[in-house]
Formats: C-alpha cells, sequence, structure tokens
C-alpha cells in the first residue's frame, strides 16, 4: 500500500478502530519503557496511562502523545526529563563510565518512541493480512501511524546526540532497526496486546504505572 492510500484509510476509519490503533500505540511505548529499560539493565522509570481525555489539545505532552480522538496519552516515561543543548556538553566533566550510561539513557528513550508506531503499523499489517519489515514501513512512514510527534521528539534527541547528519542517520538507522526488532518478539508482542485490550476495557482515568507493569508481564 502506497504512503498516500495509508494516510486516507487513517482518515476513514472508525473511531472504534482509532481507538484500537491508539491503545496499541500507547501499549507499546509503556511496554518498551518498562520491558526494554528493564532488558538493558536501565534505571526504571515512571509513568502513566491518562485515558479518555477530554480535551487532550490542552494537556501536556511527554512521550509521544496526542491521540486523533483524544482517548488516551502516556506522561512520563523518560530516562533523559530535560534534553541539553549538546551531550557532548553536558557529558563533559563526566567519567567515561557515566557519559556511555547518558548515551545509553539517550538511545533508549529514542527506541521507546518508536515503538509506539510501530507496534501500530504491526498491528494494522496484522490486521490487513500484509508483510511487514523495517524496509516495507521506514522511519518516514511512521507518519502515517500516529508517530508525527514522535518523530519530531526523536529528531530533538538526535540533534543533542551527535552534531554530524550522516552520523545521525547511521545511529537512527541502527535505532529505528533495534525498535523493529522489540516489536517483532512473540512475548513482546503478546505483552504488548494484553495492555491495548486492557486500556480499551479500563474505565479509569489513569492506569498508573505499577498496573500497567502488572499487566505487561502477566502476558510476557
Amino acid at each position: 500500500m502506497k504512503r498516500k492510500e495509508i494516510a486516507q484509510v487513517r482518515i476513514q476509519i472508525s473511531n472504534q478502530e482509532l481507538s484500537v490503533q491508539t491503545a496499541i500505540h500507547e501499549a507499546g511505548h509503556a511496554a518498551a519503557i518498562y520491558l526494554g529499560n528493564k532488558q538493558r539493565q536501565l534505571p526504571p522509570v515512571f509513568f502513566q496511562i491518562v485515558t479518555k481525555v477530554e480535551n487532550s489539545q490542552a494537556q501536556p505532552l511527554e512521550l509521544a502523545l496526542n491521540c486523533a480522538n483524544g482517548m488516551a496519552r502516556i506522561d512520563g516515561g523518560r530516562l533523559i526529563h530535560t534534553l541539553p543543548s549538546s551531550t557532548a556538553e553536558a557529558t563533559e566533566r563526566f567519567y567515561p563510565d557515566q557519559k556511555l550510561a547518558y548515551e545509553r539513557a539517550f538511545e533508549a528513550d529514542i527506541i521507546n518512541l518508536l515503538v509506539g508506531p510501530l507496534a501500530e503499523a504491526m498491528y494494522i499489517a496484522k490486521r490487513d493480512d500484509e508483510m511487514i519489515n523495517p524496509y516495507l514501513v521506514d522511519l518516514n512512514a511512521l507518519h502515517y501511524y500516529g508517530g508525527s510527534a514522535d518523530l519530531a521528539l526523536v529528531n530533538e534527541y538526535l540533534e543533542c546526540l551527535l552534531e554530524d547528519k550522516e552520523q545521525r542517520e547511521r545511529k537512527i538507522a541502527e535505532l529505528f532497526f533495534a525498535a523493529y526488532k522489540f516489536v517483532s518478539i512473540w512475548s513482546h508482542w503478546r505483552a504488548i496486546i494484553g495492555l491495548a485490550n486492557y486500556i480499551l476495557m479500563s474505565d479509569k482515568s489513569i492506569i498508573e504505572c505499577e498496573e500497567a507493569m502488572t499487566v505487561l508481564d502477566r502476558h510476557l
């Protein structure tokens, strides 16, 4: 399916289906924040899933997230709370191991941002019985899967992380493939689907961090 066709289909989908896609998107972020960071032996980070937002335009955005129907977003979830002008400047007085840990946190946040729209893309491909791989759905295609805000923040991260454009392109390619690999692992996908269903069935306005992690662990 061509990108223009994808965009047209996205506009025409029902509110119910949009809610499903949004839940998958947010569950993808949450799974990456919790499971991905734990696998990389990074510090745990707080997040919560805010559901059924009446006026999403008035809400602060952190990890990705206004959905088109105002249904849900994730608050928190970032290891790097405030982006510096550059990581080189921020880590100038760091010891080598501290600098490495800081850069790993940067990369983890980027991967976690990418997992949301990639999860939505994978859901749509499975729903429509279509093939999906990192070449059919590339980085720019994530705009068509609710990823515009995610990609804008990813670009901010990359500009802080690396000054050289070619280095940024190599790094984002590396992190994109890492995000795709995370989503494509069956146990991760099962956990994402489990949390998405929980979001859709919840009557709460906020799903707390511990609650979301328990759901992910149960389905993992």
